[in-house]
Order: C-alpha cells, then sequence, then structure tokens
C-alpha cells in the first residue's frame, strides 16, 4: 500500500472495492505486486550469462473477510463455485482508524483464482473468515486521497464463529462431528501473453474442489466405517453410491443459517483413527476423506431479515 508522505502508518482499516463500490472492511490485505520472470540466456564466448526480464506479472491479492460484506462479494465467490468466472475491477484500500484513505490498489479484471473457507472446530471461540486470492491482469498502488471512506451498508450484523455448523450427508452420522478441515476451491487461469504491451490477459480455464476431511467420534463412525468398506474395499465406488450432502454455517443460536455450501458426488477414499498417546485422556476419534466432484455456495440466507 503506498502511503501519504505525512506519517506511516502500522495499523488502521482496510477495504475492498468492486466496480467503484467499497464492498465491505476486511481482516487483512496483502500482495498485489508487479514482478516479472528472469530469463537467463546461453552462455556468449565470454563466458557470461546475460539476463533479461520476461513479461510483466501481478502477485496475487490476499483478503481476508468475514460477514459484513456486500452482496456483490459473496455473488463473486457463488459465480466461481458454478464456473461462471466473472472478473471485476475493483481496489483494495487502506485507511486509518478514522477511515480516511491513506493508500490503494488498483486492480483490474481480476478473477478470484482461490476461495478458502475456514476451518470449523467446535472448541473454536474465534472469529471465521473467507480468504480469497484475486488474480489481476494489472494492478496499480497509488497515493490515497485522504477522504474519509464511508462504512458499508452490510455492517457485522452477525457473528460468525467456526465452533457453529451443521453437516449433513444422507446416510451417515453427522451429529458428531467436530472438526471439518478448510474447503478449497481452486481456480485455474490460464495467460494469454500479450507482446507489445509485455503483459498478460488473464483467462479462467477450470476449477479444482478440495477434499472433505471431517473428524467424527469414534463412537459414532460405525455408518462411516461401513460405507468405507462397501466403496473402498469390495469397490462399490460407481457414481450411484457416491452421495450428496450440505455443510450450514451457523449463527451462534445454531439455528439460523448464514450460509451453506452443498456437495456432489461424494466419495470416501481414507479413514482411520486419529493419533492419541497411550494414558491420555479424551474422546477418540477418527479422521474421514471424501473427495468431492462439485460445491455450491448459497449465501442468500445472509442477507434475509
Amino acid at each position: 500500500m503506498a502511503l501519504t508522505k505525512d506519517r506511516a502508518y502500522s495499523g488502521g482499516k482496510f477495504g475492498l472495492e468492486l466496480d467503484d463500490v467499497l464492498a465491505g472492511w476486511v481482516f487483512k490485505v496483502s500482495g498485489g505486486g508487479a514482478t516479472a520472470d528472469v530469463v537467463s540466456e546461453k552462455i556468449g564466448p565470454d563466458h557470461v550469462i546475460k539476463k533479461h526480464l520476461g513479461g510483466v506479472k501481478y502477485e496475487e491479492i490476499v483478503v481476508e473477510a468475514g460477514l459484513g460484506m456486500t452482496k456483490s462479494f459473496y455473488q463473486w465467490i457463488a459465480d466461481s463455485f458454478d464456473a461462471k468466472y466473472s472478473r471485476k475491477n475493483g481496489a483494495t484500500i487502506a485507511t486509518d482508524f478514522d477511515y480516511k484513505e491513506h493508500g490503494r490498489t488498483e486492480f483490474t479484471y481480476g478473477l478470484l483464482s482461490e476461495i478458502t473457507f475456514p476451518m470449523l472446530d467446535a472448541s473454536s471461540k474465534d472469529a471465521a473468515k473467507i480468504m480469497v486470492k484475486i488474480q489481476a491482469e494489472n494492478t496499480r498502488t497509488i497515493k490515497g486521497s485522504g477522504k474519509k471512506i464511508g462504512v458499508s451498508s452490510m455492517a457485522q450484523k452477525k457473528q460468525w464463529l467456526p465452533a457453529n455448523f451443521r453437516l449433513d450427508i444422507p446416510g451417515l452420522d453427522c451429529k458428531y462431528v467436530n472438526k471439518i478441515e478448510p474447503l478449497v476451491l481452486k481456480n485455474k487461469a490460464v495467460d494469454n501473453i500479450v507482446g507489445e504491451l509485455r503483459d498478460y490477459q488473464k483467462e479462467g480455464a477450470h476449477g479444482e474442489f478440495g477434499n472433505l476431511t471431517v473428524t467424527i467420534a469414534e463412537s459414532h463412525a460405525d455408518s462411516w466405517y461401513k460405507w468405507l468398506d462397501d466403496f473402498v474395499v469390495r469397490g462399490n465406488c460407481g457414481e450411484d453410491k457416491e452421495k450428496s450432502g450440505s455443510l450450514a454455517y451457523l449463527a451462534p443460536d445454531l439455528k439460523t443459517e448464514l450460509f451453506t455450501v452443498s456437495f456432489s458426488n461424494l466419495g470416501i477414499f481414507k479413514l482411520g483413527e486419529e493419533a492419541i498417546e497411550a494414558g491420555a485422556e479424551g474422546i477418540r476419534r477418527v479422521k474421514a476423506e471424501l473427495y468431492v466432484e462439485k460445491m455450491h455456495f448459497d449465501f442468500n440466507a445472509l442477507f434475509k431479515g
């Protein structure tokens, strides 16, 4: 972030702007700088390896956000889950604690290259965050205007904790799931090199979903072991044996749904006991790993009421 000459800032507020509209205040922002590959040429008669720069590239912009974002931000995520690789212009904004802008990094034609939902843990008391990576065609870091930035209309109205969730996979006992590893979507972008400008145009190619990994009390894992035996050991692993399910992120009342991720074509491929020291107290748990072909993100409940 570019800073004003008047003072250096060690803290403050960070905002995300999409298509000239403030999409909300975020927890953390990083990246977005310009860079280039260094190309080494063949050794010449002087035995010196000559070097030159390749095309200009821009680092991914990493943003960590909570619930206080506008609908356009969550819609951008939902589109990426549905393989709609929409590109947006925007900026990350740095302000002081009075919301006066002192620096901004503007980006054009940004694609969401990675989306990570937080690890869920029934014992956690930390704030939950969604992490997104934005791959832009180009960026520009400039001095801030010094003007006060308006507060987003979507305030932090609802608290979101990683301890509040509900997993549902028909045919499996999910009531005693106490942890779920982060859900990850990585979108592959291909470069279309533009020689005259030494720039790279970005085009969305395909998305790849990470595994669904859950931890369950061993005493309630019988249905999971039966599916493993049928699906993996006996080899009944056709598409008709795959499962579907959903994960609801809940408000503190454990009833109100904030948003959900639904899964299609789930297949178990690993199930094993977690390591535990001899004589240690605690509930014995097992960890299940499932591949996922498709996920769908639904955020509409967040904007009801």
